[in-house]
């Protein structure tokens, strides 16, 4: 009896001792902690989110056509021909440029296969195809931002230099000399020379240059003289765009200043110029005009055809004769709009920009004769070019009015960078 008086209070303690130890061990357990939720941002790009897929960034290669690509990715010919009538006449993969990228995206699955063809032949836009589940093809292009620049300089060396050291577009050059190309050498500038214009510029993703549009306006100072231009349209229904200065007086002569609208000259009247088609010195009695393929070509001045034929170093070409004493031709054409005998005024569309004959790249070569030899038109005293009627001077000062007003404001500080004038 005596044992089990003695065992009980043992259990008691020990009872005790278990739920202390228990109690504990309940409170050393730690708190069940949630784990966060990963939210992945879409990563978008041309329609997909690329989060979803693996991808190749790769460059078309010589001989690379948009089958062969597919084939060597999985993609059989009978698929590839189903996806090419899909797509037929939405998109263009005849020609795929060598070195231009393109980007193939693949399912992540155990065995990968293409779902989509991206191809990007320039800063404008590019192609989607999309291989798989509902195939389709379409041609985007990307929305153009035009802004509003103002640009000003002092000549060092040359017009190029001074326009690549203080961070604008090289292209402004050529439009600079395009407008002053009647009235200015800018193969002769002077050291202290100065100039300041305003001008347009096209962007695409808001920092990529696609061109400059146009110049606005100009004040170029050529050995202490000053001579603005002002672009004005004289003619709405041709669209023909000519630059008066601050008097209404027009910087052309009788001729139109080129024959394209908007390009540049690629390569000037040069009798000692090497020309690469033939691999030796050449004289080039021509003022080559680049431009894309199908840019109207007008006839600089009144006229009366005398040629429009084909030979094998003009191609496609027009002649027109002017009066007794001035001619022009024009090469290269992809096609002709006119015949001899035809009659065509200044600014008449004659035929296109085209790569016929002996030519690396699509230009227009613009030949000028006086008195029946070929001569640099840039160099010659041509005619004045009439003035404007007194209702297109009115209205040529009422446009130019807060254009005048911004140039002045101008400063000739060499800028380092563009000024952002407008958006």
């Amino acid at each position: 009896m005596n044992r089990i008086l003695f065992s009980f209070p043992l259990l008691l303690c020990f009872a005790f001792v278990v739920l202390i130890s228990c109690d504990e061990e309940t409170k050393a357990l730690p708190e069940e902690v949630e784990s966060p939720v990963v939210v992945v941002e879409p990563d978008m790009r041309y329609g997909y989110d690329f989060n979803q897929y693996d991808h190749k960034q790769l460059k078309i290669k010589r001989g690379d056509t948009f089958g062969a690509i597919l084939e060597r990715n999985g993609i059989d010919y009978p698929q590839v021909y189903e996806i090419l009538q899909v797509i037929k006449g939405k998109v263009n993969v005849r020609k795929l440029q060598i070195g231009k990228p393109y980007t193939l995206l693949f399912s992540k699955d155990s065995v990968p296969t293409p779902k989509a063809f991206i191809y990007h032949p320039d800063a404008l836009g590019y192609s989607v195809i999309q291989l798989r589940d509902s195939i389709f093809g379409e041609q985007v292009n990307k929305p153009i931002r035009t802004v509003e620049l103002e640009a000003t300089g002092v000549i060092q060396s040359s017009l190029y230099e001074t326009m690549q050291n203080s961070g604008y577009n090289n292209m402004l050059t050529y439009f600079m000399a395009d407008v002053y190309a009647w009235t200015i050498d800018f193969t002769r500038l002077d050291k202290g020379d100065r100039f300041k214009v305003i001008y347009t510029e096209k962007f695409v993703d808001d920092s990529i240059s696609v061109g400059i549009e146009k110049i606005k306006a100009a004040y170029f100072e050529h050995r202490g003289k000053g001579l603005y231009a002002y672009e004005f349209e004289t003619d709405s229904i041709k669209g023909i765009v000519d630059y008066f200065d601050n008097n209404a007086k027009n910087l052309r002569r009788a001729f139109l200043k080129a024959p394209v609208k908007f390009s540049r000259i690629s390569s000037r009247y040069n009798l000692k110029r090497r020309i690469a088609y033939y691999g030796r010195v050449k004289p080039h009695r021509g003022t080559d005009y680049a431009a894309p393929v199908g840019t109207p070509i007008m006839a600089t001045a009144n006229g009366r055809v005398t040629k429009a034929s084909y030979t094998r170093g003009n191609g496609n070409y027009v002649k027109i004769r002017h009066n007794n004493t001035y001619s022009t031709q024009y090469l290269h054409m992809k096609r002709r709009k006119v015949k001899v005998g035809q009659y065509v005024k200044q600014g008449d569309v004659i035929g296109w920009v085209g790569m016929t004959g002996n030519t690396s790249g699509p230009h227009v070569c613009y030949r000028f004769w006086k008195n029946g030899r070929q001569v640099d038109p840039f160099k010659q005293k041509l005619p004045e070019a009439k003035p404007i009627s007194k209702e297109l001077k009115t209205r040529f000062f009422e446009h130019i009015k807060e254009t005048e007003q911004q140039l002045n404001c101008l400063s000739f500080a060499e800028e380092k960078t563009p000024l952002l004038a407008m958006n």
